[in-house]
């Protein structure tokens, strides 16, 4: 079983102040017990890997050493498990829950087949990541840092689905002004680099650790570009360069350098909400809300201490990159911000959702 890694998600300074700090870790007591880490996914994405990275970890640096197992709830677009963990009252530690973008995505569009509600539960850890845009070679030697000499281009996307992690994508090629066709329907990011590996698609996007796995191999053989990544946040809560990849433009950057892209307005912020909840906040791990400040402590104290490890850098690398994570305060301002959208910004989504592929949620 593999594990994942925890840190300190960026954010800003007067976002943190509005949480109290967590008080010092009590003498909460697992051991001899299970602890189930449930997420709302199958066990083969992306999700399982930060999972089952974290289990073993937590399994050491838990008071008492328990054994941590990962379950899976897959369904209804991680809504079902979701679903199923707003109505666990067991608060002594021995249930967490862990959701992604995927889960946030339907919270924040009021998808009818929501019925949790992310207020009701206790944060415990933020675990961001990023996402890379990258073309083929005929269109990436022409990239240079815009695409004012790209958007004649007809381009084809393979894509999960305009209202999952894709929505991120999806809605940055609208900014841009690209011709973008998506074929709904693949499988999973993986399936849509498979088809740009095959001809099939000449635009795609891999996260982090997919990308550095599975797309870099293709750029060191000149069989892919890079164009940019998603960004990150600063301590000041502004969008940056991914710092896995350092040497690539944010989409910020790319967007300020392309005729029509604007920075600023609903558009922009509508992008900005959904790339925290799906990216910058990614995943977060919960206890019910019955859990109390000690077992919350307890949780603390561990993932803490996990990330205090000498080998933590090197263990947590290649599943999660060079990303802060974040505990504590910093936890609730990431938990904030990936379920929180303003009502203009959430009306943008359903118009052009509507509008660009049919899509009606409400």
């Amino acid at each position: 079983m593999k594990i994942t890694k925890v840190g300190r998600l960026a954010v800003g300074a007067a976002v943190v102040g509005l949480f109290p700090l967590v008080s010092p870790a009590s003498a909460q007591d697992l051991a001899g017990r299970t602890v189930e880490f449930v997420i709302p996914f199958a066990e083969s994405g992306g999700s399982a890997q930060w999972a089952n990275f974290f289990a073993p970890l937590l399994s050491q640096h838990l008071a008492g050493n328990p054994t941590v197992v990962v379950r899976y709830r897959p369904g209804a677009g991680s809504t079902a498990g979701a679903n199923w963990f707003q109505e666990q009252t067991n608060g002594d530690g021995t249930v967490i829950f862990g959701t992604s973008g995927s889960t946030q995505f339907p919270y924040l569009l009021g998808d009818p087949r929501v019925r949790y509600e992310y207020k009701d539960w206790k944060v415990v850890l933020s675990s961001g990541t990023g996402g890379v845009v990258y073309l083929p070679p005929d269109l990436g030697e022409r990239f240079d840092g815009s695409f004012n000499n790209l958007k004649d281009e007809a381009y084809l996307y393979g894509s999960q689905g305009a209202t999952t992690l894709d929505l991120v994508p999806l809605l940055a090629f609208k900014l841009l002004g690209l011709n973008v066709d998506p074929v709904f329907g693949i499988e999973g990011r993986g399936h849509g680099r498979l088809m740009f590996e095959r001809g099939e698609a000449n635009i795609d996007y891999q996260t982090t650790s997919a990308y550095l796995r599975s797309v870099q191999p293709l750029v060191d053989q000149g069989l892919a570009v890079p164009a940019f990544t998603y960004g990150f946040l600063d301590a000041s809560g502004e969008i940056v360069r991914d710092p896995t990849f350092p040497d690539i433009p944010s989409f910020k950057e790319v967007c300020e350098a392309t005729d029509g892209c604007e920075t600023s307005g609903v558009g922009w912020d509508a992008w900005n909400a959904f790339f925290v909840a799906g990216f910058a906040a990614q995943k977060l791990v919960y206890l019910p809300g019955t859990a109390s400040q000690e077992v919350v402590d307890m949780y603390t104290k561990a993932i803490d201490d996990i990330i205090a490890r000498p080998d933590f850098a090197e263990i947590s690398a290649e599943a999660l990159g060079e990303y802060p994570q974040g505990t504590g305060a910093a936890a609730l301002a990431a938990n904030e911000q990936a379920t929180t959208v303003t009502p203009e910004a959430k009306q943008y989504v359903l118009d052009w959702l509507r509008d660009a592929y049919n899509i009606t949620l409400q």
